[in-house]
Order: structure tokens, then sequence, then C-alpha cells
């Protein structure tokens, strides 16, 4: 080892959170935001939404249906 050189300080163990416990350092809002980002996740899809997506979808099987269906 050069002079220069410190040696490593010793690093706290770092502890894994068990099953149904909070990560060290996790700020209490955490759970707040993860209920509200499972429950839109949940969602079901309106079908409003569903007829747009198919709306957006039928110029793409228009075309492949032109071309013969060679992809």
């Amino acid at each position: 080892m050069d002079d220069n050189q410190k040696p490593e300080e010793p690093r706290p163990p770092q502890r894994r959170a068990d099953k149904g416990e909070k990560p060290m350092g996790q700020p209490q809002w955490a759970d707040s935001l993860r209920n509200l980002y499972d429950s839109v996740v949940d969602e079901p899809i309106p079908d409003s939404f569903k007829d747009l997506l198919e709306q957006l979808d039928e110029p793409d099987k228009k075309k492949s249906g032109r071309d013969g269906g060679d992809a």
C-alpha cells in the first residue's frame, strides 16, 4: 500500500428488509404512493378508450390487407 493511500474504513453492514418490513430509509409516503399506483394500474380501461385504440389500429389492418398480407 502506498503512503498516500488511506485504508478503507469498514462500512456498517447493510440490513435487508424482511418480508412486510420497510427497507431502511424508505420515506413514510412511499407506501401511499405505491397504493395509489397499484389502484390506478388495477383500474379497467374505459370502453371509449378501447374503441379509440381499435380505430387507430384500423389503418394498419387495411394496409396489411391491401399488400396481400406479406409482412
